[in-house]
């Protein structure tokens, strides 16, 4: 056994000094990163783990607010509802938890997972109410810090936590998988679609698009002419009209599209919603109904 920690000792000092060469211990966190990118360049380990690396430190600074789906794009049930009027829900959003509102979004009762339906399958419909299924909320405040989040989730196996605003009022929700994309990047979900496609039409002028689509790609699609001189995807498109880096369900209205975001972390912007609208003059920040968030 001795032999065993000595051998592993060793393997890890070894891999410390190359890490940190003659240049020593960091002596903050942009010293650390630095030398992590070094390490990176030194192939010790590739592009990749290296994300992860800077997505683990940064996870310490990030707030729930930073990262949460703000309450008017939850996808949410009514404390009242029967099952004929949750089944649209589900189905349509594919999603598989949800917030129960009793009024309005404010004021969330708890939580309906998708799978306590399946006990209502054909004759067992009848019988079906909310109170039966709907279970305890976790809420959080807008404030709590993520790395503090993801251990509460760990501990208690939740995977969702509605966020309440300094008054108690819901503010929004947030997923175990929105803290974990901080770390890891994206995590496929009912949005994905093939690796090699960037555009997939979803319904009658409606589509999602990659947001690092090419501007020539988008023109070729859809047999428009946007401009790709300061800018080469639909994303630094985005970001160019809108003049800042957008959060989730913020929009633009550019020449008769509008883009609405989908998915977006505190770094860029990852996925969007395009629909081709009616009035190419409309203002270029009309606000769009907001697309179904991952839940």
């Amino acid at each position: 056994m001795s032999e065993d920690r000595s051998s592993s000792g060793s393997l890890t000092a070894r891999w410390l000094e190359r890490l940190f060469p003659v240049v020593g211990e960091p002596r903050d966190r942009q010293d650390l990163i630095s030398l992590l990118k070094q390490a990176r360049d030194r192939a010790i380990f590739d592009t990749e783990a290296l994300a992860m690396l800077e997505g683990v430190l940064q996870v310490s600074d990030l707030q729930v607010r930073d990262i949460m789906i703000p309450r008017a794009q939850m996808v949410v049930v009514g404390r009242d509802h029967e099952l004929g009027q949750v089944l649209p829900v589900v189905t349509d959003s594919a999603h598989s938890r949800f917030p129960v509102i009793d009024d309005d979004r404010a004021e969330v009762v708890g939580i309906m997972l998708a799978k306590d339906l399946l006990q209502y399958c054909g004759e067992n419909a009848p019988r079906f109410k909310m109170r039966d299924i709907v279970r305890s909320a976790v809420f959080v405040p807008e404030s709590k810090r993520l790395n503090v989040l993801l251990r509460e989730f760990r501990a208690s196996r939740n995977h969702m936590a509605i966020v309440i605003d300094e008054y108690g009022n819901a503010a929004g929700l947030v997923t175990i998988e929105d803290v974990l994309e901080q770390i890891v990047g994206e995590i496929e979900d009912e949005y994905d679609f093939d690796e090699g496609a960037f555009i997939l039409k979803r319904g009658p002028n409606n589509y999602t698009i990659k947001a690092h689509t090419t501007v020539e790609e988008f023109n070729e699609y859809f047999g428009v002419s946007f401009d790709d001189s300061d800018f080469d995807t639909i994303g630094g498109l985005m970001v160019s009209a809108l003049g800042h880096l957008p959060g989730r369900g913020e929009s633009v209205v550019v020449d008769g599209f509008r883009f609405t975001v989908v998915r977006a972390d505190s770094r860029k912007v990852r996925l969007l919603q395009v629909e081709q609208v009616a009035d190419p003059a409309a203002s270029p920040t009309e606000p769009a109904a907001p697309p179904s968030p991952p839940a």
